[in-house]
């Protein structure tokens, strides 16, 4: 495979199934994508993240351009070989963090001046400079420059926003050029207007790209506004690509998001939670600090097939969180891991058979009966 492509094989109602094809492997979608934010998913190996069913990650250029640099990885031979992983890594455009630095860093027409979090060193990105960036990191997918404000925001203010993030998204396609192999997806902006997505997808479509994240949710506006926006946003956006709503979620905001015809997500909930010693099962979510799982021999789940649920009780993972052991990570992030990417994998399965909508209900059922009873 030389190129980059989408090729959709199934629909059931607004959701859709299919692959995107890489020089580097296929992603079989509806994907989600672990988060590298510094050039490893935290408490797990690559192997390890590829055995949960992972195809591809993502990698963040704010992180990385700080620390070790660009072009220190590039030198080491790129992104993949320096973090040995090597099936296809998109990066995010850097914007996001950026711009929730609201202050440490200036905003103009041309980019953004910041001051970075780690050494307070002073630093400029621009639609330019971010697409050097990740093309220096040797990244699959790169993402557009682009302006994220916080929610909530006046019409005004997020107009203001959009309206310069498709200025910078024709900017960054000048800046990618012609890079075979490497796919540049654009980022729909608007907050939660109607007319202002509508707009930007507009802009996003006449500049084109390789395919279409979704940007400016999941950043405090709440469930239900957010599946509001997916009911019309996916709809705006070509049929034929690739579809990504960045920065999704929890597991009931996938489910939701993918019903509506999202192809693409990534969250660092499932490694976060499992550091702080939260696990997502199928029941929901488990504390595994509370007392009531010191003497339980129980796994976390017992239908899960992964290492923490088929190798050790719930009591131990209780012992080691509160121990302090490096290994209560380790177990509880590789389970949210599994269980988040067989998810997807039985989402693909029931979009292909056309049974998604049962499988929702029962989706919900099982969390709604909530954790098994303590001992």
């Amino acid at each position: 495979m030389s190129g980059f492509s989408f090729t959709l094989n199934a629909t059931d109602g607004r959701a859709r199934s299919g692959v995107i094809r890489t020089p580097r492997g296929e992603i079989r979608t509806p994907a989600f994508m672990p988060v590298g934010t510094a050039g490893t998913v935290k408490a797990m190996l690559p192997e390890s993240v590829r055995a949960t069913g992972a195809d591809i990650l993502l990698g963040n250029t704010y992180h990385l351009m700080l620390r070790p640099g660009a072009e220190r990885i590039a030198r080491l031979g790129g992104l993949h070989r320096f973090m040995n992983w090597s099936r296809p890594i998109l990066t995010d455009s850097g914007g996001f963090q950026v711009m929730s630095l609201s202050e440490l860093r200036k905003l103009t027409e041309d980019g953004v001046t910041f001051s970075s979090h780690v050494d307070g060193s002073r630093h400029f990105l621009s639609p330019e400079t971010s697409m050097e960036i990740q093309r220096l990191l040797g990244s699959d997918i790169v993402m557009a420059f682009d302006e994220c404000p916080a929610l909530p925001a006046t019409h005004e203010r997020q107009a203001e926003a959009m309206r310069l993030s498709m200025r910078w998204a024709q900017r960054s396609r000048d800046a990618f050029g012609d890079r075979p192999g490497h796919a540049l997806f654009g980022i729909m902006q608007g907050g939660v207007e109607r007319d202002l997505r509508e707009e930007s997808a507009e802009a996003l479509r006449r500049i084109g790209f390789d395919g279409y994240a979704i940007g400016g949710l999941a950043v405090g506006e709440g469930q239900a506004a957010m599946l509001g926006v997916l009911d019309y946003a996916t709809g705006l956006l070509p049929a034929e690509q690739p579809r990504y709503l960045m920065g999704v979620g929890k597991p009931d905001d996938i489910v939701g998001a993918v019903q509506r015809g999202v192809d693409m997500m990534d969250c660092v909930l499932p490694s976060r939670s499992g550091r702080t010693g939260q696990a997502w099962t199928r029941r929901g979510q488990i504390n595994i600090k509370n007392a009531r799982h010191a003497d339980d021999p129980r796994p976390l789940d017992e239908a899960c097939t992964c290492p923490a649920c088929t190798g050790y009780s719930r009591a131990y993972l209780h012992h080691v969180f509160r121990a302090g052991e490096m290994i209560s990570g380790m177990l509880l992030t590789w389970h949210n891991l599994h269980y988040y990417q067989q998810i997807m994998q039985q989402m693909r399965e029931a979009i292909a058979a056309g049974t998604l909508e049962g499988w929702v209900a029962r989706f919900h059922a099982m969390r709604a009966e909530g954790d098994i009873a303590p001992l």
